[in-house]
């Protein structure tokens, strides 16, 4: 009763407020906007934090997003005292295709490529990957635009080709001489690569390839760049050599001239407008007998001799198969770096409107409370921003591992890149949807952000690899690895797999605040649950086999496990590269909120995932500790949730209005007249 007086009192309150006439209204009555940095105290330096966040090339970023805040190009939008640079999504698709190319020019004209194809070294690729972080951060479309160019076409030039190929085409392509696209999908054949149906055949007496579009499902489709700009690209297809398919192959192809004039025997079309990403003018390639020289295979795998004998040091299909697929590796690294810093974007304005606007009163005629101060509040966006940390710190492993690459490192690159695509891509979504709910209305603005962002990632589920295939892919790497491991009657070595040699870990059967945060514990319980669920799913796919089904068939009826063991792999390794991470700062306040951070992490994941009570690693009583403690770490992060977001190192300009002072940003002398 004592509630539905106090409801009724505000809302009396907020009534007689409405009919006060206008020049009557005191000023005490209205919402004043204070800065959460002055309210908020600091108990770490977040510059510290970022170097750890950021890891590497932190003056190279700076420089970049200096670069975009000096032009007009990356359209600045004053909004009160501030002034962002965000692009403008309401203008139409033709536009926005060519602003794009603008700022693409632009960076080209800054030196931002500078030896993005040239310079293999380990030092040259990583500040690649921060520039095309910072790029993404800006622009979505300006960041695929890029990666379709260098990383795909640039790439597969890289990977599958030889030194002729290099010679004649990486300068060329780093300079933006000629501008390359990527024609793997087409309209029937998407994830099922070896599926496509554009058919090459070799004519002996001219020393050409002949590349056809034989059905309307073989059109290639959503190739980024055909639309419009690209000049050549890289054609997938099946070789027919001599009447025998010799499956799919890579060759070059020029589609445009330099004047943009569609090649002879070549018809594009455009994939038209999209719910995002209309940056990138995405478009449909037809075939019709287009001849190529011979020397445009990429030939680093099989070749062709002049008089049309196919030639390869790899006999098995089945691995060459595979080694075409490399290129994707790259591009799965990209897009699950990329979705982290979406992630961390959405956070940053969400926590910081979070931090200034307030709703409701819980004392009567008190003051309204600050979003933040709500626990519900917290408990939907603190936990999403430990598992950005923890994500932050694994992409970080990853691109150490990726520039560092040999043949043998090759499959670990492919796996962990396969389940970090899937998992951040997906962990961002979900954390675009709550930080776009955290706002409120005014998520739904475009300047704010967080509302559009949805659209322009939500490819990322779907492109380079459906997330879901990933994970089944993870699975069945893990389960080829516990087959041939068992086989061989040897400890297991790889896929970070060696935690199974040892006993099985034991979960105390009555779990308390302290032992749930301890790092141990969290290790145990995600080794337990990630060493469980293989054997299971091997045990299954085996019992299927035993019963006449096929290997493959046997795994499509297994998903539910697979998918399971996807997750848990995927868990498993991040929460250790946290743990590595946290290990390599002193003790003192940095240390103490990256404990406090991983803890988070590590419940939030146990609470979330049915597989901890659905197979018994938890009781249903240590399930409920684990659920009590997620939210009292919560209420131990909400001093540090500015400093936290602050560490991002994402400069205002970049992130939105309501990051700051929506009020001044909303007022009557900011609509332009």
């Amino acid at each position: 009763m004592e509630q539905v007086t106090r409801r009724t009192q505000v809302l009396r309150n907020h009534l007689l407020l409405q009919s006060t006439p206008p020049g009557l209204l005191s000023p005490n009555h209205c919402v004043n906007y204070s800065p959460p940095d002055v309210a908020e105290p600091l108990s770490f330096n977040p510059t510290d934090m970022r170097i750890l966040l950021d890891a590497h090339n932190i003056p190279d970023r700076d420089w970049l997003f200096g670069l975009f805040t000096q032009s007009h190009l990356f359209n600045p939008l004053p909004r009160g005292a501030k002034v962002f640079v965000l692009p403008d999504y309401n203008q139409p698709m033709e536009q926005q295709r060519e602003v794009t190319m603008e700022r693409i020019w632009y960076m080209l004209e800054k030196g931002v490529y500078e030896g993005w194809l040239t310079d293999t070294s380990p030092e040259a690729q990583m500040r690649r990957f921060a520039l095309l972080e910072v790029i993404g951060i800006y622009d979505h479309s300006l960041a695929i635009k890029l990666g379709v160019h260098f990383f795909l076409w640039g790439g597969a030039i890289q990977f599958f080709g030889t030194k002729s190929h290099h010679d004649k085409w990486l300068t060329d392509t780093e300079n933006y001489t000629i501008k390359g696209c990527f024609a793997m999908s087409e309209l029937g054949h998407g994830s099922n690569v070896r599926g496509i149906e554009t058919v090459t055949t070799y004519d002996s007496n001219s020393g050409e390839f002949v590349i056809n579009t034989p059905c309307e499902s073989a059109q290639k489709y959503w190739i980024g760049g055909a639309a419009k700009h690209a000049t050549h690209t890289i054609v997938f297809s099946q070789l027919k050599i001599n009447g025998k398919n010799q499956g799919v192959h890579a060759f070059i192809t020029q589609i445009r001239d330099a004047d943009g004039n569609v090649c002879p025997n070549i018809r594009i079309a455009d994939c038209g407008h999209k719910i995002g990403l209309n940056g990138v003018d995405n478009g449909r390639i037809w075939f019709n007998n287009v001849r190529i020289p011979r020397e445009n295979l990429l030939n680093s795998v099989a070749d062709v001799s002049p008089d049309g004998q196919y030639l390869s040091a790899i006999k098995d299909p089945d691995q060459r198969f595979a080694a075409f697929l490399a290129p994707l590796t790259t591009g799965r690294v990209n897009i699950a770096i990329a979705a982290i810093y979406s992630s961390k974007t959405s956070l940053a304005i969400a926590i910081r409107y979070s931090l200034t606007r307030r709703a409701f009163s819980v004392t009567p005629n008190g003051p309204e409370v600050l979003l933040l101060d709500y626990p519900s509040h917290q408990r939907r966006l603190l936990p999403l921003l430990a598992k950005t940390y923890a994500m932050s710190f694994a992409g970080n492993d990853l691109k150490k591992i990726y520039v560092k690459r040999t043949p043998e490192s090759n499959k670990i690159i492919h796996v962990v890149s396969s389940a970090y695509k899937a998992t951040f891509t997906w962990h961002n979504m979900r954390t675009l949807q709550e930080c776009r709910e955290a706002c409120g209305g005014q998520g739904l603005k475009t300047e704010n952000r967080v509302g559009h962002l949805k659209s322009e990632y939500d490819v990322q589920s779907t492109f380079e690899g459906d997330n879901n295939i990933l994970m089944q892919q993870v699975s069945k790497a893990l389960f080829s690895e516990y087959v041939a491991t068992k086989k061989r009657n040897k400890p297991f070595k790889g896929l970070g797999l060696e935690h199974m040699n040892k006993p099985c870990p034991v979960i105390p059967s009555q779990l308390t605040s302290s032992n749930v945060r301890c790092s141990e514990f969290q290790v145990n319980a995600f080794c337990l649950r990630e060493r469980d669920l293989l054997h299971r799913f091997a045990t299954e796919v085996s019992k299927y086999q035993a019963q006449g089904q096929s290997k493959e068939y046997a795994f499509l009826l297994s998903y539910q496990l697979a998918e399971d063991l996807g997750r848990a792999f995927s868990e498993r390794i991040i929460l250790q590269t946290f743990i590595e991470a946290e290990a390599t700062v002193p003790s003192g306040p940095l240390k103490d909120i990256l404990s406090l951070m991983r803890s988070m992490y590590a419940l939030i994941c146990l609470e979330e995932d049915a597989a901890f009570l659905r197979y018994g690693y938890l009781t249903t009583d240590n399930a409920a500790v684990v659920r009590k403690e997620v939210t009292k770490v919560c209420s131990e992060l909400r001093p540090h949730a500015l400093a936290l977001v602050n560490s991002f190192g994402i400069p205002d300009a970049f992130l939105s209005p309501i990051a700051f002072n929506w009020i001044d940003a909303n007022a009557w002398s900011s609509v332009h007249h």
